[in-house]
Formats: C-alpha cells, structure tokens, sequence
C-alpha cells in the first residue's frame, strides 16, 4: 500500500514557518532512499551530501521563503535532461551527461524546488509495464509482485513511498497514468503542449508529453503553476485552455458491456461500484460509447507510429543492438515494416476518429472508464512481454492520438487487495475541468487557482 509522504503544500506549510526548513527535508529524503536501497525506483539519486547542499543553497536565496515550490522535493524521469547528470533511458550504453536543463524541470528549480535525483523507466520509455530495465524492477507499492507499471515506473514509485510529493514524468501512451493507477496515486498527463518537452529524449515526437505525479490534486495544482508555460522552441507548444467555471461536470459513461476487463471479474465488480457512486459527487452521467476511442488505440502500436520511435533511435539501434534489451529491440525493428503509404492511410484514419469524437463533445465535458482493467504480476509479464502491455494500454493508448487530457484517480482497491483506479479524460485544453472532476472524485477541495507573482514573472519574461 502506498506509505505518502507529506505533501508540496504540507511541506511548503512548514518550509514558510519555520517549523521544518529545505535542509531538513533533504536530510529526511535522504535517510529514506538509503533506508531501501536499490529497490528500482531511482536510478542516480543525488547523494546525501550534494543534495544537503542544493537545499542550503536554496535557503540562502534572496527572498526563499516566498518561493513557490521552496524546497520541496522532486523526481525527475531518467529520459528528461538535467545538466550535469546523466541521462539514461534505462540503456546504460546509451547514457550521456547533460549539458543543458530541460526548461520544465528549470522552471521548477527556479521556482525553489529541491532536485533528488533520476527515476528508473521502462528502457527508452518503452512499454508500460516497468519491467523493461537493466536496473532492479521496481514493484508495486501495492506488494504481491505486483508490476509497478510504466514508462514512468520510478517516479510513481518515488511519490507513494513517500519520498517526494511529486514528479515531473512522461505519457506517450499511458506511460504516465497506468503506474500512477497501480501504485495508488494521481498521474495527470495534461494537454499536449502546455508543459515543453524540450530536454526531452523523444519516444514519438509527435505524441509525447511530460506529466505530473502526486498524491492531491492541490499539489498538481501548485506545480503545474510553475512548470507549465509556452516555449518557443518546442513545436507543439501552446497556452493553458480556460478555468473551470464550476457547476455540475457531464460525464460520459460507456455501457457496462463495451468495458474489458480481460476476464478479471473482481476489477469488473470493483469498477462498476465505483461508477454507480459518481451520481452522488455532483456529475451529471450520460451513455456514451468508447468505439472511436478504442479504434484510436488500436492505431498507435497495430500503425506506424512505431516507427517514429526509429527517428530518435534507429542509428544506435544499428550500431549497438546487443545494448537494447531483446523487447525493445522487437518493437524497434518492427518500425521497419511500414511504408509511407501506411503512414498517410493511418493519418486519415485518425482524422475520422478525430473528427468523430470531436462531434461527442458536444454531449458531455468529460469521460470516465477504467485506467487499466487488470493488474499482472513481473512474472505474467516476463512470459507474454507484448501481449500483457496491450492490455495494460486499452484505456490509455488513444491519449495523445485524439489529442486528449487525462488523469488517473486513485479510488481504493479491489476486494482482493489490489490498487484500483479511474480514469478522467477529456478534450484538448480541458485540463482544468478534468482536474475538476478529478477533486470530486477524491472529494478533495479544489478553489480556483490564482496566478502567483513568481507565475506572473516567468509570463512577462516569455
């Protein structure tokens, strides 16, 4: 089960009182990745001594208390460039020192956050499952060899154990949301560009985003704040969608029959107890249907969008393919069978879907289905590497194609003791209103969110 830790606002609290201070809980941080080891979960922890530092360098900055996130502690996902550390992608043959920080993880260093060090990944941010690394597999919180999940297996790891409150991850197909759910904590992938991607190694270019981990929607609330911001060096960047203006969320609900639970009868049960009480937290629920979503998904690993992945990896792929761990180098090579006919007849298909589930939006403001519709054990994966990962994408794969926000909400367990999770999904530019629905679910406050000062500045500096 998940041990959380503080929170960015708890810690903030008693940053901003004096009653705790950054050096005290870099040393707290500190004493907790060395009480576990090398459990999988980082990757290149900052040591002791340099991170005890960092946090007094902090705390001699002109007008540290007022920093937004002063001293609060943070992961970063070992496929994001920090300078002077090295990034990996769980391929140590692959690793090179960074020489410059990717501006989202800068933004929050500027903003008074504490950098602890580089979490473990599925390797080049392949799969979804968290036991494609060279490193110790990580597992779930949730014990009973239960897969941690991934991409961003680490750093969903890192915020239950309570070591940090959050993470800055990635989600290209679900990378970010489907270890967030089997560890028992928020993972939030907003829009598209509105967190730069910049600094980060890409998976699919054209899909990839950073993401959010924490334990409240009031954290990923304030980090968001700080990280996110248009940058004009990344292509696919844009400006926040507008506020949720409150009242009452419609919510799509697929017919029972149309969800797949992969013949796990307890998640089945479990789920559609959870939907039954979503009338009674202020949603509106209306039928819909997952078709286009589902036929959306099928596209990203069945199309060639695989093959994106060879525009970042192929020249190490023919130079080094004994450094690539066998699955990935599969999938890798499985790039190679598409021609460009298949890439411009998937494009429009895609464009239908899009445009289908464009007009669905009319009908509702959200959606609501499972984040995974069962759990699997590191052994089940190891014996059915790519069929088992298919499954833990169902819900999740269609994402970043039909241009979507997403967040998975933590929502108690299974009967047999297993993490159970929804997701929110919605439409480009409805992050606020996904996260809206997201607090109700958890029953958790959500007041609106002023612009800061420092949010203020980092905009009149754009």
């Amino acid at each position: 089960m998940s041990t959380t830790g503080p929170t960015v606002v708890e810690i903030l609290a008693s940053h901003e009182s004096g009653s705790g201070s950054p050096t005290h809980t870099a040393a707290r941080v500190a004493d907790a990745l060395a009480a576990r080891g090398a459990d999988g979960t980082w990757i290149t922890p900052v040591p002791r001594e340099q991170l005890l530092a960092a946090a007094a360098e902090i705390e001699r900055r002109p007008g540290a208390r007022t920093l937004p996130l002063y001293g609060v502690p943070f992961g970063v996902k070992d496929s994001i460039d920090v300078a002077g550390w090295p990034t990996t992608l769980a391929c140590p043959d692959f690793t090179y020192t960074a020489t410059e920080t990717a501006p989202a993880v800068q933004r929050l260093l500027d903003a008074g956050a504490l950098f602890v060090g580089k979490t473990n990944l599925d390797q080049f941010a392949t799969g979804l499952n968290g036991t494609r690394t060279p490193y110790p597999i990580p597992r779930s919180v949730y014990g009973g060899e239960l897969i941690c999940g991934g991409s961003s297996s680490g750093s969903a790891r890192a915020v239950a154990l309570g070591e940090v409150p959050f993470c800055v991850a990635t989600d290209t197909a679900g990378s970010g949301r489907v270890p967030a759910a089997l560890n028992g904590i928020l993972g939030w992938k907003p829009s598209r560009g509105l967190i730069s991607t910049v600094g980060l190694v890409p998976a699919c270019r054209s899909l990839d985003c950073l993401s959010l981990m924490a334990t409240t929607v009031e954290d990923l609330d304030r980090v968001f704040e700080v990280i996110a911001g248009v940058d004009s060096d990344d292509p696919w960047s844009r400006e926040r969608g507008p506020r949720f203006a409150g009242g009452r969320v419609r919510v799509g609900l697929p017919d029972a029959a149309e969800l797949e639970f992969f013949g796990d009868e307890v998640f089945r049960a479990a789920h559609l107890g959870v939907r039954d009480r979503l009338g009674r937290c202020g949603f509106d629920c209306v039928p819909t249907t997952l078709e286009p979503f589902l036929a959306a998904g099928e596209l990203l690993y069945q199309g060639p969008w695989v093959a994106e992945r060879l525009v970042e990896f192929e020249t190490f792929l023919a130079a080094r393919p004994g450094s690539i761990l066998p699955v990935i180098r599969e999938i890798l090579t499985g790039g190679f069978r598409f021609t460009a006919v298949d890439v411009f007849r998937a494009q429009q298909r895609l464009q239908e879907l899009r445009a289908a589930v464009a007009r669905m939006w009319a009908e509702f403001d959200v959606v609501v289905v499972p984040t995974i519709g069962t759990t699997f054990t590191v052994a089940q994966v190891q014996a059915d590497p790519i069929a088992t990962n298919t499954v833990l994408g169902h819900y999740t794969h269609f994402g970043n194609l039909l241009d979507l926000t997403a967040i998975s909400v933590p929502v108690g367990s299974t009967a047999d003791g297993r993490p159970l999770a929804v997701m929110v999904f919605g439409p480009a530019l409805a992050d606020d209103t996904v996260l809206a629905a997201a607090a109700r679910i958890l029953d958790e406050p959500r007041p609106a969110v002023a612009y800061s000062e420092f949010r203020l500045a980092q905009k009149e500096r754009q």
